[in-house]
């Protein structure tokens, strides 16, 4: 604006003019504009090329340019960031995470940061993990409102109730004191697929198949004290007068488990599917997929040798259809497998 001012004789407004016209990069009020200052600035006495070479130093700048007081602010806050990350990287990544405890994609970015920095992503735990992701002894704790189908005000609930009674000591303990009209049965699910209920009882299909029970025992508790029933000395409702029956089942297999808890936590925590193939991948040149985005992104890379699990056969449609963490891989009669990248 000053340029204009001084170089073509424009008053403030219309230099103001000048800038909005190249920050919308219309192209009839560019040229109107370059013709204006063209003008100005030759009777004044400036060679005309020179007018025009500096119109479009000015238009380059309005592409992605920044003053100097909008540019400080931002030069401050990457100096604290990068502060912050290279000295306090723990609790760096847990407030990021935090932050962007609902984008399940920024979460497995960071855990990945995480294991390549050294750092322990703790599993959810009902006894130990709260609204946000914590720090404790060097390591994360994993935020149990970061759950799918698990929200905010049902955690809180689980974190006030712990820390009033404290830790929860079994699965008859858990549904005693839970309140199923904020932490529903879908919620429940997902807290034991991603193993947040291990702490209390580590065989999550027993715990899983006790659900139903562990919801009729938390409204029987609830009607209870509603109705004031209390023991033998009057010390309100009586804790511990039934006990959960828990079913018997046979454990998740191993790559039943961590589908569970892909479908919980969004990508893979405790572990992989591919985890013990890793040397062999590693020798073929396999790389990630989160890599190859990242390749695609910068370096305009359009291909790469990847690896993934069999997630199901579908009928074959158009590619476009397919969510972008699957690709068909193998046509066979009239039906196509999909499998997740990893």
């Amino acid at each position: 604006m000053q340029a204009a001012q001084i170089l073509s004789g424009y008053t403030l407004g219309s230099a103001d003019l000048l800038r909005r016209a190249m920050g919308k990069k219309i192209k009839s009020e560019m040229d109107a504009q370059r013709q204006r200052f063209i003008t100005g600035a030759t009777s004044r006495g400036i060679d005309e090329a020179l007018a025009n070479a500096v119109f479009d130093a000015c238009a380059k700048f309005a592409e992605y340019g920044f003053n100097k007081s909008h540019s400080a602010p931002y030069a401050y806050i990457s100096y604290q960031t990068a502060y912050l990350k290279a000295n306090h990287p723990v609790e760096f990544l847990a407030a990021s995470m935090s932050l962007d405890s609902g984008n399940t994609d920024k979460l497995m970015v960071f855990r990945g940061e995480a294991m390549r920095s050294g750092i322990r992503v703790v599993s959810p735990s009902v006894n130990d993990s709260g609204v946000d992701f914590a720090v404790r002894d060097g390591s994360i704790l994993y935020s149990l409102s970061a759950l799918k189908n698990v929200g905010v005000g049902a955690i809180e609930q689980v974190v006030a109730v712990r820390a009033e009674g404290g830790p929860f000591r079994s699965l008859s303990d858990f549904a005693k004191r839970l309140d199923t009209r904020v932490l529903n049965k879908r919620a429940l699910e997902s807290l034991v697929k991603a193993g947040a209920l291990d702490c209390i009882n580590p065989h999550r299909a027993q715990v899983f198949q006790a659900i139903d029970g562990i919801i009729g025992l938390s409204n029987r508790s609830a009607t209870e004290a509603a109705e004031g029933q209390n023991d033998l000395f009057g010390g309100g409702a009586a804790k511990g007068a039934e006990e959960l029956i828990l079913p018997s089942r046979d454990g998740w297999l191993p790559m039943e488990r961590l589908a569970h808890e892909f479908e919980a936590v969004g990508f893979y925590l405790s572990g992989h599917p591919l985890d013990e193939y890793g040397k062999a991948l590693n020798r073929l040149g396999v790389e990630s997929y989160a890599s190859f985005v990242e390749k695609v992104q910068t370096r305009g890379a359009s291909a790469a040798k990847l690896a993934g699990t069999t997630s199901r056969s579908a009928v074959p449609r158009p590619a476009t259809g397919l969510p972008s963490s699957a690709f068909p891989i193998r046509q066979a009669s009239s039906r196509q497998f999909v499998f997740r990248t990893h």
